[in-house]
This record gives C-alpha cells, structure tokens and sequence, in this order.
C-alpha cells in the first residue's frame, strides 16, 4: 500500500506552496460538492492531499461544512491516513492561547450535523453502521503527531476530551463554566463529525487543535473573534510545520495492517438485509 496523506485545515495548511508539484482536483461525491477544491501534491516526496475545511475564503460556517463530501472525496483520491488541524478554545488555565492539544476523545453537544454515510438515501451505502466511537482517533497516528511537536520544541498537551458546540456562536459563561465542570479541555465548533466519518471509511486519523483563548468562563478574559483571529495569526505556522513534518514521517511508514483494520472494524459494524451482500456498499473503493 502506498503512503497517502489526506490533509483538512483551515488558513496556511491549504496553501499549495506547501506542496511540490501542486495541481486542484475538483470532485463531486454522492454527497454533493467538498468545502472547496482539492489540492493534490507531495511534501518531501510523500503523496498528500489537502482542502480547506470552511472553504479557502472561510465562508462556510461550521454547521454547513459538507463533511461528508470531504472525507467521502478524500477516499477517493486513495488517501491512507487523514491529519486535520482545529481552532479552539481552552477551559483549563495550564493549556494557555498558542498551545497544541492532541485530543484523545470528543463530547458531542452539536445538533445539526449528520454523523453517518449509512442514511438510507439513493446512492448511498446500504445498511445500518453500528460502529464504536471509542477511540474516536487513531492512537498510532496521534503519538506520531505528538512526537513531531515534541521535536520542534512546542508546548503541547498530549490528551484532553473536547466539548464540541453547534456554533457559529461562542458559549455563554453559564454554558462554558459547565463545560468545565465536566473536566472538559477544550471547546471547538469542529471537532464533529470528522474523525467519526473516518472511522465509517476505515481511514486512520488524528487531529491537532491549536489554542486562541480561555472561552469565557474565565474573569476579564472573553474571546472575541479579533481575539481568535490575532493568536491564530501567530501561532498557525505551528500547525504547519508540524504537519509537514508529520506527513514524511507517516510515509516512512507501512500503514497496511493499520488501515486494513480499520476497514475490517467499519464493514463488521454494518447490519444489512439478508438480500444485499456486503460489496454492494462500495460505489469504488468502499472497503477495498
């Protein structure tokens, strides 16, 4: 199996000067349309892929991210294993703006976002995905991302669960004081349904969320979207250099056990009538 990394980001990580022989690939899936196009490339020979989460004018709020048709389009572009990149917010004073969090859960308090491909429509995979949540990222991946933040010399965080909100609005106090109540590390608008979706595609894959406020749960410290914006600004060559370090360290890597797995948990997690066989699910590479 040859290395492909698929690569979900916001500002700078969807920049194809990143990215040696950089062409845009744009994909209609049985979802609709990705955030943006895709940009096809290689970071120190290895293959990548990578597209913007909101679109690289960030004018889609998180809600009306079309996840599916993300994960879905990076399936078909052969990707092995997926790394994404998030803003969020902290609800502890030790994980301060600027610093790397490598969540190893999420709590889901979104609403209005379809979480499965399995959703009975026309076209789309038959059946029922009964499919375990827990971990929702692939640890092999993550300790390899955590690794890379540890050689650059970055502040970082190597576990933590996030609240993820509906957004586009940030908490109230009341909502964010219970968030960390619940022992809770981060609050993000993005967290859901990515890694969930992966899962359902058999793909490993991990997530780096890089810090820009306190919420506002803490007293004279509210987070604005100046606020967001200017530490971002700072601090997103973090995200950038990590990854690229990242992506040649994955394709020094033998990912075939790991995916195969991965696709192994996903189709034995499909309940389907006794009348449709199992690669009646793959309109392409499903579970190959």
């Amino acid at each position: 199996m040859k290395t492909k990394v698929g690569i979900i980001g916001g500002s700078g990580l969807e920049d194809p000067q990143i990215l040696e022989n950089a062409r845009q690939i744009e994909m209609e899936t049985p979802f609709g349309k990705p955030s943006d196009v895709l940009i096809e490339g290689e970071i120190g020979g290895v293959p990548c892929v990578l597209i913007s989460r909101h679109g690289r004018n960030h004018d889609i709020m998180p809600t009306n991210v079309n996840y599916r048709a993300n994960l879905w389009a990076l399936m078909e572009l052969n990707v092995t294993v997926i790394i994404a990149s998030t803003a969020c917010g902290s609800l502890k004073e030790e994980v301060a703006p600027g610093h790397l969090v490598f969540p190893n859960s999420i709590f889901d308090r979104t609403h209005r976002r379809i979480q499965t491909f399995f959703d009975g429509e026309e076209g789309h995979p038959k059946g029922v995905i009964h499919l375990p949540s827990d971990p929702v990222y692939d640890e092999k991946l993550r300790q390899l991302l955590i690794g890379c933040a540890r050689d650059l010399g970055y502040t970082y965080h190597d576990r933590g669960f996030g609240v993820c909100i509906e957004g586009p609005r940030y908490s109230t106090k009341a909502e964010s004081l219970v968030f960390k109540s619940w022992d809770a590390t981060l609050v993000s608008m993005t967290l859901v349904p990515e890694g969930l979706l992966a899962k359902e595609l058999g793909i490993p894959y991990a997530n780096v969320t890089l810090v820009t406020d306190y919420d506002c749960w803490k007293d004279g410290d509210h987070v604005t979207m100046e606020s967001v914006m200017e530490t971002f600004a700072e601090n997103s060559h973090k995200a950038l250099a990590l990854f690229m370090r990242a992506v040649v360290q994955i394709g020094e890597i033998d990912w075939s056990d790991q995916v195969r797995a991965a696709k192994k948990l996903a189709r034995d997690a499909v309940m389907v009538g006794k009348d449709v066989k199992i690669e009646h699910l793959d309109p392409g590479k499903y579970f190959s």
